[in-house]
Parts: C-alpha cells; structure tokens; sequence
C-alpha cells in the first residue's frame, strides 16, 4: 500500500498497541499478493474503525472480543487476545467474567474448551516472563 488511508493509519497504531510489534510485523511479513488486500481490510474496519473507537475502552473490547471468538470456537483467535491482555489491562478475572457469561449465553462446550485456551495461554505468557 503506497499511500495508507488514515483508517489504515489509526488501524495499524492501535493493532501494534494492542497485539504488539513482534506479533504484527510477522503478520505484515507474512502478507502474500493474495492475503494483501485482507490485511488492510482488517487494520482500518477490525483496528481503526472499531478498535479505535473512544466509546469504550480497550479493556472491555479485549473482554468483548475473547467472548465473541470463544462462542464460535475461534481457538487460534481466543489465544490471540488472551495474550492481548498484557496490554488493554484486562485481567485474568475479566476473562474468567467474560467467559462465564459465555456458558450462559453460547454454551457450556463452548465456554470450557475457552476456559482451557485462557489457562494454556496463560500459563505460556508466565512461563515467557519467568525465563525473560
């Protein structure tokens, strides 16, 4: 992309914001001629049309989100913005909220295999700082 909108603009400060430098400059090396035009798709609607929103604050999209891709299975997605959470201040208890409100209103199924992705993901991100 020559010239980035500045929907793009925004979209990339706040996904580097919150999924970090490293994750996002290897999804960027990454991008192939046929996977180009979705990431710009997703960095100005996903990152700077919602995610930049002031309405509500990264703390509860983070919560927001993890509920949304647990109750339709998105494993890869759910550990994703697990790992997010070291940047958008929700806590381990906010998930557990979230996922809690998960069985209720997606599933129990869907709600426990989340619940395991939150733990493994976890555990991983304290593992990482343990031997940083």
């Amino acid at each position: 992309m020559s010239d980035p909108s500045l929907r793009f603009t925004q979209g990339m400060a706040m996904r580097r914001k919150v999924l970090g430098d490293a994750y996002v400059d290897v999804a960027m090396a990454n991008t192939t001629p046929f996977t180009a035009e979705f990431q710009t798709l997703i960095t100005e609607t996903a990152w700077g049309s919602v995610w930049s929103r002031p309405n509500i604050s990264p703390r509860e999209r983070s919560m927001i989100t993890i509920a949304l891709l647990a109750a339709q299975g998105q494993d890869d997605e759910v550990a994703m913005h697990v790992r997010a959470t070291s940047t958008t201040g929700a806590s381990l208890d906010d998930i557990k909220e979230a996922l809690l409100h998960v069985a209720i209103y997606a599933g129990v199924p869907a709600a426990n295999h989340a619940f395991k992705i939150a733990a493994k993901t976890y555990a991983a991100m304290k593992e990482e700082v343990t031997h940083a």
